[in-house]
């Protein structure tokens, strides 16, 4: 309900390719920086936003959407459900085209205010596992 193909499709291939990955750090250990090195491996451009604002996987970090002094076409969120919608919140207001809630980020209101708001939107998958099966 939250995922169909043709938006998964859409964001990984016509969105664009700057990728705003919010809540990647440099910790290995952590599952948004091995989905950030599979973004990067598939072309594209892995943006780091995390308060700590670390460059990561070579790509300078930023603490906040707001900080980036460019355009972001993709919003990748990796922070829990509860900050979720803000931060949906924050990708529409910086003019992002999507927003991706990663596998466990659900937030149903943030969901109908960015499609609303005319972002496309994938809640509770994982690009890394979708852009491979793209074929």
């Amino acid at each position: 309900m939250y995922a169909d193909t043709e938006t998964i499709r859409k964001i990984l291939t016509q969105s664009g390719d700057t990728w705003a990955v919010v809540g990647l750090s440099n910790n290995p250990s952590r599952a948004a920086y091995g989905v950030a090195a599979v973004l990067q491996r598939f072309g594209k451009r892995v943006v780091p936003v995390h308060p700590k604002a670390e460059p990561v996987h070579g790509e300078q970090g930023y603490a906040s959407l707001t900080d980036i002094p460019f355009p972001v076409d993709v919003v990748d969120v990796f922070v829990n459900s509860d900050l979720a919608g803000g931060v949906a919140d924050e990708a529409t207001a910086i003019g992002a085209k999507a927003v991706w809630f990663q596998l466990g980020v659900i937030d149903e209101q943030a969901y109908g205010r960015t499609r609303a708001a005319g972002l496309d939107m994938v809640m509770d998958r994982c690009p890394a596992i979708e852009i491979p099966q793209l074929g």
